[in-house]
């Protein structure tokens, strides 16, 4: 777990907030605490995700149907506010590693405890299938190992996000490379069945250390899913003939959830796991878990107000521990998204600081709250709470801001957020048609965007110098989706420059803190506004950020300067910028 950021929210709805556990395609998850002193796990969806009415919809079902699941063997969801300007979910927590955790510290676990973990989840899957959901997302990093036992957490949340209308357009399902199944890297109908073979991966993962499908990147990684044998070197007996029945390639060849229990825990995993299922370090290292749980303590809130973001959010993965030798580093489990043990921490405590100038543009359907207020789309219902958190700008020590914008993509998670299928492997080929990977490489990709803002550009209709009045540092609340929808805080820098040249940047800060910048090229100067290009930064930029290139009129409003992007990808973003130097 890491400490705040100077500016990520100190409470979400009625949590005080402990730390950050990771981050990842879907969103952030934080150690809140609540008034009566239960420690919980909360995810904060990444703020582009709101763009999509649909996923909304779809994350509302989602919950309410993840929050009947009972059973033993998943972590409860406790609260959720799927109405927010950033939706969000609270879950229980448990002081333990994930089994990714786990294993990479401590190597692959023992087949006793093999066989409890399987039987364990194979349950929690029983009851997820039994109300109409897939997880979606069984992988290492979503199963903790605790002392009653293990539990399955994230499930109905991965669910939420497969079939929105954005994401299904990029003919993409949500899943980690190497633990989904065939059938949800091809785009087929997905069932428990997919839940299934990656179970047989997981344990596959618990007992040998390894994924059972290696590769030195996603691309290649699906595509051995897809069509080769899993590789289960150091499985035996019983347990590997059920993970190879786990891993059919087929849906219809793979075993039920209540089988696999069955056969790995005939007297049932309760049983199994009273009597000890740990290995003694993990159950150790559980217990100290515990104790630094009681010891941390919330960060003080401060009144709302746009704060300075300090390093990396949205979209940004930590760096993946080097590969043993010998090992691909697609083996090495991510550290993303790990509900890994807390170290004790002193709490960080956002400063204040003043807000911007300027007033937001006007908005038809939201009262004028700022993006800090604890405001959603409409005002809430009486009780219902909401996510209070803002944005800013503030440069870190090395001159870059935090970095990621309202020109956020509507972007795929998991392996599709490392490796663009589209540019690596047409479908054609993840389908075994040799001419996938030449039809590929001819697909264009967002880093294939201009990036020297001239050379390639279309020809100018305007002319002339920039005037004066456009010059300096401009920031403003930033709405999308016709003004429906807070983005977070604007700022456009103006340098001189003449037509095709480029005078300037543009830089966005999310609600969570995410950034993304563009680089402007002057295309036009008329006598009531400008006509500028805006230039994705695919270099600098996390993959969450759209790679596009738009444009952009700014158009002066009395002393201030209206914003108005084309960018569709965004919501068409808007902002009414003061100018702060």
């Amino acid at each position: 777990m890491q400490p705040l950021d100077v500016g990520e929210p100190t409470a979400v709805g009625p949590y005080r907030l402990l730390g950050r556990l990771g981050s990842g395609g879907m969103g952030r998850v934080y150690l809140g605490r609540s008034a009566g002193g239960r420690t919980v796990a909360v995810k904060v969806v990444h703020p582009h995700f709101a763009l999509d009415e649909e996923f909304r919809a779809r994350f509302r079902r989602e919950v309410d149907a993840a929050r009947r699941v009972g059973g033993s063997w998943t972590a409860p969801v406790l609260d959720a506010d799927p109405e927010a300007s950033v939706p969000w979910v609270a879950t229980g927590y448990a002081a333990g590693p994930s089994l990714a955790a786990a294993v990479a510290d401590g190597g692959p676990l023992p087949p006793h405890s093999v066989r409890v973990l399987g039987a364990g989840l194979a349950e929690a899957l029983s009851a997820v299938h039994a109300l109409d959901l897939v997880h979606r997302d069984v992988k290492p990093s979503n199963v903790l190992l605790t002392v009653d036992g293990p539990l399955l957490i994230d499930f109905g949340i991965a669910r939420a996000t497969d079939g929105t209308a954005s994401l299904t357009s990029t003919g993409v399902s949500i899943g980690s490379p190497g633990y989904m199944s065939p059938e949800q890297i091809l785009g087929k109908g997905i069932t428990g069945a997919a839940d299934v073979f990656s179970l047989g991966a997981v344990l596959a993962y618990a007992a040998t250390g390894r994924s059972p499908f290696p590769g030195d990147s996603s691309a290649a990684l699906l595509y051995k899913v897809v069509h080769e044998e899993p590789r289960l070197d150091g499985l035996e007996g019983e347990l590997r003939a059920l993970v190879e029945r786990c891993l059919a390639k087929e849906p219809a060849a793979r075993p039920a959830p209540d089988e696999i229990a069955r056969t790995l825990a005939p007297q049932g995993t309760a049983r199994l796991v009273a009597a000890g299922w740990l290995p003694g370090p993990l159950v150790e290292q559980v217990g100290r878990s515990a104790v630094q749980l009681l010891n941390l303590e919330a960060a003080e809130q401060v009144p709302s107000g746009p704060v300075g973001f300090s390093s990396p959010s949205v979209g940004v993965e930590p760096p993946v521990p080097a590969a043993p030798s010998g090992e691909s580093r697609a083996e090495v489990p991510a550290a993303s998204g790990v509900f890994g043990p807390p170290p004790v921490m002193s709490p960080h405590t956002p400063p204040p600081h003043s807000p911007p100038q300027g007033t937001p543009p006007p908005v038809t359907h939201v009262p004028g709250q700022r993006a800090d207020s604890a405001s959603a789309d409409t005002a809430p219902p009486p009780g219902k709470l909401s996510l209070s958190v803002a944005a800013a700008s503030t440069p870190t020590e090395n001159g870059r801001g935090r970095r990621v914008s309202c020109s956020v993509a509507l972007a795929v998670a998991g392996a599709f957020a490392t490796v663009g299928l589209g540019v690596v492997f047409g479908l054609g080929m993840l389908n075994g048609d040799d001419k996938g990977g030449e039809a590929a490489g001819k697909a264009p990709s967002a880093s294939s965007a201009p990036t020297d803002g001239g050379q390639d550009s279309e020809p100018h209709d305007g002319a002339g110098d920039l005037p004066a009045k456009y010059l300096g540092t401009w920031e403003g609340d930033g709405y999308a989706l016709g003004g429906n929808l807070p983005a977070g805080t604007f700022t456009v820098t103006l340098e001189k420059g003449a037509v095709g040249d480029r005078l300037g940047t543009f830089r966005s800060v999310d609600l969570l803190g995410g950034a993304c910048d563009d680089t402007f090229v002057l295309k036009e100067v008329a006598e009531d506004h400008i006509l500028v290009t805006s230039i994705a930064d695919t270099k600098n930029n996390p993959k969450t950020c759209t790679g596009n290139t738009h444009e952009v009129t700014l158009t002066p409003v009395g002393d201030e300067l209206q914003y108005t992007s084309n960018n569709a990808d965004a919501g068409d973003p808007t902002a009414r910028l003061a100018k702060v130097k």
